[in-house]
């Protein structure tokens, strides 16, 4: 895959990777097999992972096992198993695989997930949210909470929803303690929001060594690497330490004009996240062409942080529902959206957008087809739109693809040829 400059990059940052995310695992399985620590089900999106600390509670994320399951092409058979009992077709394929783990018995580790002390839906941008989790309470038997976050209807939340989501954290707090009958720690809570704040800094700082030229990494496929530990590490002292390195190992690549490739040849910002069950061979399509994603909506999935937003330590609780409300591409509208990826395409340089439509999640994917006409008709930069799913591997042509995404290229490399004349 790529160059030896792209194999080597894979090196140090990645193994540690492996070793916070097998960590995880094995916190987990401790929680299976000795109900301690206590197990927490939220969701990746605006989440408020920061009061879990305060508990000393370990996450359990389905859409990390998800699409862990997924990378390791073990995703059909509990997508089948959920099919089985009633779920259809074209239902949300990481529900399916979450909800197959737990009828099958199946982990991307082989370890144990153990059963959730609470089912938190932290309800942010997707109704799918509710039902999930609704579901993953009934088949675990467990106690659900439903967070509500309203959807970001102003450039800015406004401080009656800001209000309204603080309380309910509170009221949450109250429900943890009954729950894993610890107290809660408010000075560990602090201390996981002052650890976010700097986890969120150092990435943002990542993300903007891709507007160099040439970029040290691939804001889509490598930062998916880094995203794991952003999920599951953002308010712990192995986050900030991970990050830190990260950043160190960017900047020396920054120092010494080491790129992805040996060559950049071209700049690319994608909007949704990839298809996993095929992830190395999607990957390798744009490597045949040294072409370096330079900024990527998926990978703000679980906080916007390059653009300036940051928890506030001093303002816990109301940092907390800000990241839920406002801080996160989920619960954004369209145009909102629209201006995310036009201050990509500008500030980081890009010479074209990918739109990957997942076909199972069709509240995210819906208003793709608009923002194609958007950024093609209204900015003027050239877009591929593709369509696969996240999850389910049945959704994947991969000669088709392939076809497609070398005819974008051509176009694209022959257009650089025409303007340089």
């Amino acid at each position: 895959m790529g160059d030896a400059k792209h194999t080597e990059y894979r090196g140090s940052i990645h193994q540690r990777q492996k070793e916070l995310m097998l960590k995880w695992y094995e916190r987990l399985n401790e929680a299976a097999e000795t109900g301690t620590p206590p197990a927490i089900s939220l969701m990746i999106s605006g989440n408020c992972v920061e009061l879990l600390e305060a508990f000393g509670a370990v996450p359990i994320y389905p859409e990390v096992n998800a699409l862990q399951l997924a990378i390791r092409h073990q995703s059909l058979e509990p997508i089948l198993a959920a099919e089985e009992i009633g779920y259809a077709p074209d239902n949300c394929a990481y529900v399916k695989a979450d909800i197959g783990c737990y009828l099958k018995g199946i982990t991307p580790t082989g370890s144990k997930l153990p059963k959730p002390d609470l089912v938190l839906c932290n309800f942010v941008g997707c109704n799918t949210y509710v039902k999930w989790f609704e579901h993953t309470a009934v088949l675990t038997n467990s106690k659900l909470y439903v967070l509500d976050v309203p959807f970001l209807r102003e450039d800015n939340p406004s401080q009656a929803d800001i209000d309204y989501v603080v309380r309910q954290l509170k009221e949450l707090v109250s429900l943890l303690e009954q729950i894993t009958g610890r107290q809660f720690d408010y000075d560990r809570f602090v201390e996981a929001v002052r650890c976010s704040a700097q986890v969120e800094d150092l990435w943002s700082q990542i993300k903007h060594l891709a507007r160099r030229s040439p970029s040290p990494f691939d804001a889509y496929f490598d930062a998916i690497t880094l995203m794991g530990p952003l999920y599951v590490y953002r308010g712990t002292p192995e986050g900030v330490e991970f990050f830190r390195a990260a950043l160190e190992e960017m900047q020396a690549k920054v120092a010494i004009g080491q790129g992805v490739y040996d060559q950049e040849k071209f700049r690319l910002v994608i909007e949704g996240p990839p298809p996993y069950p095929y992830f190395r061979a999607f990957r390798d399509m744009f490597a045949k062409w040294k072409a370096c994603t330079v900024a990527s909506t998926y990978s703000t999935v679980g906080g916007l942080w390059e653009f300036g937003a940051r928890h506030d330590p001093d303002h816990p609780f109301e940092a907390v529902a800000l990241h839920m409300l406002a801080h996160n591409v989920t619960n954004r509208n369209y145009l909102q959206r629209y201006e995310q990826i036009r201050r990509y395409l500008e500030d980081w340089n890009a010479d074209g957008l990918i739109i990957h439509f997942v076909k199972s999640c069709r509240l995210f994917s819906a208003g793709q087809g608009d923002m194609r006409d958007y950024v093609t008709k209204t900015l003027g930069i050239p877009t591929l739109y593709i369509e696969s799913d996240l999850e389910d591997p049945r959704y994947f042509s991969e000669a088709q693809t392939r076809n497609r995404v070398d005819a974008f290229f051509e176009a694209l490399e022959h257009s650089k040829l025409t303007a340089a004349v």
